[in-house]
């Protein structure tokens, strides 16, 4: 059988493959601490459960407009307002999860050999969705300036230029955990005025903060109709399953990407749209109660790794914590799963060799006790 030269492109994606081989090692009896996932440990807030239950219950289970329904979409224009994005309803797609929304942005805006520019470390399918639609990468590593953007600007600026297409920004970040200052994201603005440069805000983590707020960065002047502003459901409100998720962007983007949303996924689930519109209007508290346990958590684990002399970047944002390991980390991460039963991501998986990304979406309990398990084993 051939195969496409744009699926060669691509590797599987290298969290799920951890996911996998820890499944694997669960399913043969070991116990292993998993933080490499990156998936909220709490259950769908009950209102929002029952908010599904009784959308099905009431016969909402066929299409919906490609675009999705007019209440939930009415719904996160005024979210973005609030957020200060002059968003209305018809600028708004619904897609099932976020990773959706982006894969057709990219397939919507990058052509064979557009250049696309990636802060380092960066989520690991930005990579594959570039590939997928034929854009060449040219990457920033922001390692070297504990993952923040401010210090890595003058870096940003040599890459960026008038043959740059495309930049994905990504704010609270995955696998960083950095929230970028207004400073930093007005360097970006000014660079993407200067060369009429689209950029992607993905923007899934906003409300898992910790002391800093992040800013939209369509907010900022000359943004409005160059930005495209990703986010979704699965994070904030623990809903990684049911697959809902959203961009929002000019008009003339939403009509061309709105083409392949059609003849794609047709449209996402009746009964979840109406979810997320309960999610959305009535679930602060869950949201709350969510974020400061993932906050006492990553103090717990900042703790733990300093009591081992371990210097990990503070995260601000989200629920990882890239921690320096060995220069080849997939092998300490192997050695992590295989010798200790705890479950990491290599941090060359998302351009940042020399880290492992933790995941601390998990209880304190377990946390500790991976801890002890890598220290036991000479891997901390």
């Amino acid at each position: 059988m051939d195969f496409s030269e744009r699926i060669r492109r691509v590797e599987p994606s290298a969290t799920l493959a951890i996911s996998n081989l820890a499944a694997e090692l669960e399913a043969d009896g070991a116990d292993v601490v998993d933080l490499s996932v990156g998936e909220p440990d709490f259950p769908t807030p009950e209102n929002v459960v029952e908010a599904g239950q009784q959308a099905m219950d009431a016969g909402h289970t066929g299409y919906t407009s490609s675009n999705g329904i007019r209440e939930l979409r009415e719904a996160i224009a005024e979210k973005l307002r609030g957020d200060g994005l002059d968003y209305g309803a018809d600028e708004v797609i619904v897609t099932p999860g976020a990773k959706q929304a982006l894969y057709e942005t990219f397939q919507t805006l990058v052509d064979d050999g557009d250049e696309v520019v990636l802060l380092d470390p960066a989520w690991v399918s930005y990579e594959a969705m570039a590939k997928l639609a034929g854009g060449e990468l040219n990457r920033v590593d922001l390692a070297p300036h504990d993952f923040q953007l401010e210090p890595g600007l003058d870096d940003l600026a040599a890459a960026v230029s008038d043959e740059t297409d495309l930049l994905v920004v990504n704010s609270p970040s995955n696998p960083t955990g950095a929230v970028y200052s207004d400073a930093a994201l007005e360097g970006v603005r000014d660079l993407a005025v200067d060369h009429d440069v689209t950029v992607v805000s993905d923007e899934i983590y906003q409300r898992i903060t910790y002391g800093r707020e992040p800013t939209s960065l369509g907010t900022f002047d000359g943004m409005a109709e160059r930005t495209v502003t990703i986010n979704g459901f699965s994070k904030a409100y623990s809903m990684t399953g049911w697959r809902l998720g959203y961009l929002a962007g000019p008009e003339d983007l939403i009509a061309e990407a709105g083409k392949l949303h059609s003849h794609s996924v047709s449209c996402a689930t009746n009964f979840v749209q109406r979810a997320g519109v309960e999610a959305l209007e009535h679930t602060e508290a869950a949201v709350d109660e969510m974020v400061e346990a993932f906050g006492e958590r990553r103090e717990f684990l900042l703790d733990r790794l300093g009591e081992e002399g371990v210097d990990a970047p503070e995260p601000d944002g989200a629920f990882y914590l890239m921690m320096p390991v060995t220069e080849d980390d997939q092998q300490w991460c192997e050695a992590a799963l295989e010798s200790a039963h705890v479950a990491t991501v290599p941090g060359s998986a998302f351009g940042a060799p020399g880290y492992a990304r933790i995941s601390y979406a998990n209880s304190t309990e377990r946390i500790g006790e991976a801890v002890d398990r890598l220290v036991d084993a000479d891997l901390l």
